[in-house]
């Protein structure tokens, strides 16, 4: 009988709990959270055996012990940590940059136990309240481990992620903060830069507002992300960030030439090697970025056309997160653009409102 403790239980870490209690009979679950109702509800919902209002000594009896509390604080947690953990413990974190946690764990020389952990999922509703099993389901896990914990620990915790349903992928902790940089954090960078330019560029009239739809809309989606989060992580990454930066920046300026000199040929290789890659990505929800779950749909322009989807959605237990006309369909066949919280509800209600006569359009 394993115990697992866990030091934060917010979307991820309640995820991880959660997949845990579903599949591994008999495991005992700690949690420590600076939240009272937080626990409470772990309580409440059988989640959590037991709960403490601090970091002490009841983490002693883990096997596994989660950081699972924000970048900036598992350092700190896992200083006051230190005292409490068993050498056969097995350390592991959630956070979405690496070496920073392994310089922590070096310094209080806790690398023969330590893995780091990287679940590539996520939601835009935060906390446990809105914590999932289903959300490792078929997501990568990076595993980071360091030099010297034993293969064994390693191969262990290989196999506890493949038994929650997620995938491992194992980098050491300078590949994962390269690559996350890559395909996640500079993204998000050029999303808020592209966002604000329009927001600079635009009238007084908000013409640019107004039709910002389509593509403008799904490439800048992620600016909606925690302005909290995004500035730690750029305070954390910060060398990765930079080195791609300057390579983008270079991207663009080359770019800005083959404006100059009217290179057609420039410009038509540059799109269509682009369109050739993109079209190579595997189609799921694994990556860093979460994938839009929506369809659009044909539907005629006359009172209660809208109404009648949402009530025929609603009926059959579908959720909607997000509906509304799509003016702009520069990028987009229909006119009704409706977005869902999972994938599986994309195609159950693709299948509704093909059912009922509706023409239905999907994008990659």
């Amino acid at each position: 009988m394993k115990t697992f403790g866990f030091i934060g239980l917010g979307l991820i870490g309640g995820s991880i709990a959660r997949a845990i209690r579903e599949t591994i009979p008999g495991a005992v679950i700690l949690a420590y959270d600076s939240n009272d109702e937080t626990l409470a509800l772990a309580l409440k919902e059988q989640i959590a055996d037991r709960t403490v209002s601090s970091i002490d000594g009841s983490f002693s009896r883990c096997d596994y012990i989660f950081l699972c509390a924000p970048v900036q604080k598992n350092d700190e947690n896992l200083r006051i940590l230190r005292p409490f953990l068993s050498p056969d413990c097995l350390l592991t974190d959630v956070g979405s940059v690496k070496t920073d946690i392994h310089r922590t764990v070096a310094s209080l020389g806790l690398e023969d136990q330590f893995i780091g952990g990287h679940p590539m999922a996520g939601s835009e509703r935060v906390g446990f309240v809105n914590s999932k099993s289903v959300l490792l389901q078929n997501a990568y896990y990076i595993l980071t481990p360091t030099k010297t914990v034993p293969a064994e620990k390693l191969e262990d915790y290989r196999n506890l992620v493949t038994k929650l349903g997620a995938i491992p992928l194992i980098l050491s902790c300078e590949q994962h903060d390269y690559v996350t940089a890559a395909v996640s954090h500079l993204p998000h960078v050029i999303s808020a830069s592209l966002v604000n330019l329009v927001r600079d560029s635009d009238n007084a009239e908000g013409l640019m507002k107004m039709i910002a739809a389509g593509g403008f809309k799904d490439i800048t989606r992620i600016s909606s992300s925690s302005a909290a989060m995004w500035q730690q992580i750029c305070l954390t990454n910060t060398e990765n960030i930079e080195t791609l930066l300057d390579s983008y920046i270079r991207s663009l300026q080359q770019f800005r030439t083959y404006l100059e000199n009217r290179d057609g040929n420039a410009l038509y290789e540059t799109f269509d090697g682009a369109r050739i890659y993109r079209d190579s990505f595997i189609n799921a929800s694994s990556g860093p970025i979460k994938k839009s779950f929506a369809l659009t749909v044909d539907i005629a322009d006359e009172p209660g056309a809208i109404a009648a989807i949402a009530t025929i959605l609603a009926l059959n237990q579908v959720s909607i997160k997000n509906i509304g006309i799509t003016h702009n369909r520069e990028y987009e066949g229909g006119v009704l653009r409706i977005e869902f919280y999972e994938e599986e509800s994309v195609e159950k209600a693709q299948n509704i409102l093909t059912g009922k006569g509706y023409t239905i359009y999907t994008r990659k």
